[in-house]
């Protein structure tokens, strides 16, 4: 570990993070998740706490420039548990955690690449027989095997919740943001990889993956600061223009107008 390790109620305490590989929203290129990053960044903040980074899957050179922003962050290793693209991490990351016994457990809320259906922690903490905190936005104390937590709420709430440990947490895009990421502690920092058996996922290989097609656009965008003035602006007639007033038409008339009209918008194709 690059960081120094001081006397706190947090000494001998033993944090694993886990960490994926994030995808910018603009460019799509791969980088440290935002979330994770932020549980790495609470970790640090846990003064004297032995960190220990882990990610299951594989190692490509687009995946390894992107965790090692990661190291950057003042870490000294991040445990790359070595898994094919098909299969499903949950028992190889169940057995590492096993192996190294934390008693805190982070990762962000759901995975930017991927399925991100964020179910991981909750099956994590079903295989482990732990408790799971969603939401996490800060770290009040640990004593005596309890964590005092705060949860993020809706609308900026938060909840003091006390949990006894050891246990899982998904930690909130409302918690600190992650430090910058050093260029120096990250090349110098390691990958130690190691294999383990790969379970194929076999719900997985039933789907079928294609690119997201584009949404329709909407055909009216009611810009109103209330909900009175929204609903008046739905409710009032529409303006008489190229629009087609029909009546005493029959069904297949009525359907077949329909279907130009949502041709001629955009919406069907």
């Amino acid at each position: 570990m690059l960081h120094n390790a001081k006397s706190s109620s947090h000494a001998g305490l033993n944090v694993a993070v886990l960490v994926t590989v994030g995808r910018h929203p603009v460019t799509a290129r791969a980088r440290r998740a935002d979330q994770d990053a932020r549980a790495v960044e609470m970790a640090l903040s846990l003064d004297g706490a032995a960190i220990r980074l882990v990610h299951a899957g594989g190692n490509g050179a687009d995946n390894e420039e992107a965790l090692r922003g990661y190291l950057g962050m003042g870490i000294g290793e991040i445990n790359l548990i070595k898994q094919a693209s098909s299969a499903d991490v949950v028992p190889a990351l169940v057995t590492s955690l096993r192996d190294m016994a934390p008693q805190l457990v982070l990762t962000g809320t759901r995975a930017e690449t991927g399925e991100g259906s964020g179910l991981v922690p909750y099956l994590l903490a079903e295989a482990l027989g732990w408790p799971v905190i969603s939401g996490l936005a800060q770290v009040e104390s640990i004593e005596q095997g309890v964590a005092t937590v705060l949860q993020a709420l809706p609308r900026g709430k938060r909840r003091r919740l006390r949990v006894r440990l050891p246990a899982i947490a998904t930690v909130d895009s409302s918690a600190p943001a992650a430090r910058q990421s050093a260029f120096g502690p990250a090349r110098r920092g390691e990958l130690a990889a190691r294999a383990c058996a790969s379970v194929p996922d076999e719900l997985q290989e039933q789907w079928h993956v294609q690119p997201a097609r584009k949404r329709p656009k909407r055909l009216k965008i009611v810009k109103s600061a209330s909900a009175r003035d929204r609903f008046k602006a739905a409710a009032a007639k529409a303006d008489s223009g190229s629009g087609q007033l029909l009546s005493d038409v029959s069904p297949e008339q009525g359907a077949e107008a329909i279907f130009n009209l949502l041709k001629e918008e955009g919406v069907l194709r």
